[in-house]
């Protein structure tokens, strides 16, 4: 299942608002076709980075986490998503002051990788590690130095496999996985989403889709050149979980 926000008009002025609409149109239709029930939340005009629908929130298999964003003028977008989040999943939270963006939060299994940067600090890391020892996740923190979220550098194919610019991040804390690394010429294409046994990937990075494909992924490419330059990736506009409850239909 997929969650997603429609961008708002503010975004739309950013970039070209027909080619933005189209690209983020094209990638609802993608994820339909790999077998996610794509839920399109309508547009929040007051909230031009709404569409970002992974930053105010992590959604797990036990409950949804939402949280305090980095940057004060997001902050209501948390609330605007809690809402819809609860027809499918209890709802704890991470408060002030400690800050926390799903872009910064990387699962994989029963472990979460949380990046320490510029939008999530320690405490906001502390407060999630609360929560979720309840639950038996395992929070690690991963310094972020070279740039704005984690997921920008580092995201998980399948396979025990990480795509990753490892430039940018601490490496360490994610040692015993395998690494395909983004060629050098292009240093923002690590930021993939694994869905149904496909890796989607920006159609922006040939060299690096080709590092994929040789290590026996299935690639589909999109393109969202314009959502890109509005500092989006593939893995920010949506929310990807199994539907448990009868809410969901």
């Amino acid at each position: 299942m997929a969650s997603l926000y429609t961008p708002a008009p503010r975004l739309n002025r950013i970039s070209c608002k027909l080619l933005c609409l189209e690209q983020h149109h094209a990638y609802e239709q993608l994820l339909g076709k790999l077998g996610a029930r794509v839920i399109s939340l309508p547009p929040e005009p007051t909230l031009p980075d709404s569409m970002f629908v992974e930053d105010p929130a992590i959604v797990l298999d036990e409950l949804a986490v939402i949280l305090p964003l980095g940057t004060e003028t997001r902050r209501r977008e948390a609330q605007s998503l809690a809402q819809p989040l609860s027809r499918f999943r209890k709802l704890e939270y991470v408060s002030l002051p400690g800050t926390l963006e799903g872009g910064d939060v990387l699962r994989i299994g029963r472990k979460l990788f949380v990046g320490l940067t510029q939008r999530s600090n320690v405490e906001g890391f502390r407060q999630l590690a609360a929560i979720l020892a309840r639950y038996n996740y395992e929070v690690i923190a991963v310094p972020v130095t070279g740039c704005l979220h984690l997921k920008s550098a580092v995201t998980h194919l399948g396979r025990n496999t990480l795509l990753a610019n490892r430039a940018w991040f601490d490496s360490e804390p994610l040692a015993g996985h395998e690494w395909i690394d983004v060629d050098p010429a292009e240093p923002h294409a690590a930021n993939a989403l694994a869905l149904g046994g496909t890796v989607i990937f920006p159609a922006s990075f040939p060299r690096t889709r080709a590092r994929i494909e040789s290590c026996g992924f299935s690639v589909t490419s999109i393109d969202i050149s314009e959502l890109q330059k509005a500092e989006s990736g593939l893995t920010c506009s949506s929310l990807l979980f199994e539907a448990k409850n009868s809410d969901s239909r």
